[in-house]
């Protein structure tokens, strides 16, 4: 399957398509997308990873950012005491991407050709996701420590973009290569930076327009995702790209490029920082990555439920 896959610059692979899209790659029905590249000898290659019985939860606190960014309705969180010794949990008013989360394919449409592969808004959901289980192998790009390292240090809340001639020269430095089906998680440091914020910088972020680094938007980095055939990609960031966007058009904004045509599921405020950590300290930057989104009929999103495991 891999081998066969065209490049960025080869899509789309039938003229009727949408320009820069792999719709119909997998299939006319399709609601996997890059996730297809999962296959069972990627993930028994993914389990040599674990060698030392090293787990690193990706998962930030659920109550975290606060104030959520964006708008969103972070959790209202209630014990409930039924007696007799009994308790359950209640989360009320809560938005599925307030914290740690997958985008998935209904979160955006493409202004002009809808959803992933021209599947219609409600055939998508999370559940498909869920049922099929999210596994493989995942390389650390440990963006934020290169750039520091060459003097270029990423500020994380202003408007900061990475670019993709960055991502490949720190995956160059850190002697990893990016295998087809590999998750790549990138690191841009902005996480560290939110948990050294006071309350009220925190509360000067939450809106729609909090200021973040990230990927810069626009073709070299589609194109670069795209080469390397991952089948994700989770950033420590609020959006994957740097943010606000320039624009809310293909070439300012990301997302409409990687979700509905290029099917590449998007991982936004995972926490990579001890992994990081450890893959500075042992010079291993690969690991198996396991990942349960909710089974939520026609969801839209999902906590990431993310493990790595070296």
């Amino acid at each position: 399957m891999t081998d066969a896959l065209p490049s960025y610059d080869e899509l789309p692979i039938e003229p009727s398509q949408p320009p820069g899209s792999a719709w119909g790659l997998w299939g006319a029905d399709d609601v996997f997308g890059c996730l297809n590249l999962l296959t069972p000898e990627r993930v028994v290659a993914a389990a040599r990873c674990v060698r030392k019985g090293a787990v690193f939860p990706l998962n930030l606190e659920l109550e975290l950012p606060s104030p959520p960014l964006f708008n969103r309705a972070g959790p209202e969180h209630i014990v409930l005491d039924p007696g007799g010794g009994f308790h359950d949990d209640l989360l009320s008013g809560w938005n599925t991407q307030s914290s740690s989360q997958w985008d998935g394919f209904r979160h955006v449409a493409h202004p002009e050709h809808g959803h992933w592969n021209g599947v219609a808004d409600e055939r998508h959901g999370m559940q498909h996701w869920a049922r099929r289980g999210i596994a493989g192998r995942a390389v650390l790009a440990d963006v934020a420590r290169w750039r520091a390292s060459v003097g270029r240090a990423i500020n994380p809340g202003e408007t900061d973009p990475i670019d993709a001639a960055d991502v490949e020269a720190t995956l160059d430095a850190q002697g990893v290569a990016v295998e087809p089906g590999d998750v790549l998680l990138i690191r841009t440091g902005w996480l560290a930076w939110y948990r050294t914020l006071d309350a009220e910088a925190r509360a000067a972020l939450a809106g729609h327009r909090p200021r973040a680094c990230g990927l810069r938007a626009g073709r070299d980095t589609a194109r670069l995702l795209w080469n390397l055939h991952i089948a994700a990609v989770a950033v420590d960031n609020p959006a994957v790209e740097v943010w606000p966007p320039s624009s809310f058009d293909v070439d300012g904004f990301a997302h409409l490029e990687l979700l509905p045509l290029l099917g590449l599921p998007l991982g936004e405020l995972w926490d990579l920082d001890r992994l990081a950590d450890d893959c500075a300290a042992d010079g291993v930057y690969t690991c198996l990555l396991t990942a349960a989104p909710l089974n939520v009929e026609a969801g839209v999103g999902s906590p990431a439920n993310a493990l790595a495991l070296k």
